[in-house]
């Protein structure tokens, strides 16, 4: 199987890349920006016309969810259009495609996990061009694609929540993390994994949600952190969003549901625990 990954540079695409790469009887292409970019149509035209790829997992996006609120027209064109225009060269060649989507594109207002078929209700510009994304590779290519939803998403690469943690424990004897936000740490490899096993199943098209298991809040996480490091979970001071205003308004609940795992014969992912203490033990730059 050749299996080309977008945004490869970033948290899932190098995990999806690595993985790939060492797997018997699969070739697999990483590419990323300035090489090729997923919202021009020669680009992506090229980049099919050099490797020929059976599927695409489109780990690019634009990812900051502040910044998005200011400037939801240039996330559109990544979020939206991007995913389209590798839709639509999926369509020509016979390719499939895993398109990466969001928990926000939920209202996060919920009290029991999202289905898969739950109706979408963003409230962020963020949301809003990701669920843009999900519809327009429904639309052009219905028959072909996978949309994965993750949350709470953290690797080796790139910046992300673990990494600033890690960060701050060595800047600050006492850190203040929101205890009012519930959700599904994330680990890329983990993730990386189960669309790798979702791809070989090969079920019909649709939407699956995949997050590491369990529930924690932001500062849970973060104490969970400290303890795997050897530092003092004490020094993590629980406080509420309302003293943490954003520009992009945070889902109180970001909690998906795993229901269709079951229903294609495949096991949903381990606990968050299990996860980030792998993680750590593995080390990050």
């Amino acid at each position: 199987m050749r299996v080309l990954v977008t945004g490869a540079n970033g948290q899932l695409g190098s995990e999806s890349v690595e993985l790939y790469a060492g797997r018997d009887g699969d070739e697999v292409l990483g590419v990323d920006l300035p090489n090729v970019d997923i919202t021009d149509p020669e680009s992506v035209a090229a980049a099919f016309a050099s490797f020929s790829p059976d599927v695409v997992i489109n780990c690019a996006a634009w990812t900051a969810v502040d910044a998005a609120e200011e400037n939801e027209e240039a996330a559109f064109v990544v979020n939206a259009d991007g995913p389209r225009v590798l839709a639509h060269a999926c369509h020509d060649a016979g390719s499939w495609l895993v398109q990466i989507s969001t928990d926000y594109v939920f209202s996060g207002d919920a009290t029991s996990p999202y289905a898969e078929d739950a109706e979408p209700d963003p409230r962020s510009a963020y949301g809003r061009t990701k669920l843009a994304g999900e519809r327009a590779v429904q639309q052009e290519l219905p028959d072909a694609h996978y949309i994965v939803r993750t949350a709470w998403l953290y690797g080796h690469e790139g910046n992300n929540f673990v990494k600033t943690m890690l960060r701050l424990k060595t800047e600050h004897e006492i850190i203040d993390v929101v205890d009012d936000q519930v959700g599904q740490p994330t680990y890329a490899a983990d993730l990386a994994a189960q669309i790798a096993a979702l791809v070989d199943a090969r079920p019909a098209a649709g939407i699956f949600h995949a997050t590491n298991s369990g529930t924690v809040s932001w500062n849970g996480f973060t104490r969970e952190i400290f303890r795997l490091m050897g530092a003092d979970p004490e020094r993590v001071r629980a406080v509420t969003s309302e003293q943490f205003v954003r520009p992009a308004p945070r889902p109180a609940y970001s909690v998906l549901g795993h229901a269709r795992w079951a229903d294609i014969g495949l096991t949903p992912m381990r606990d968050w625990r299990s996860a980030i203490a792998e993680a750590i033990e593995r080390g990050f730059d």
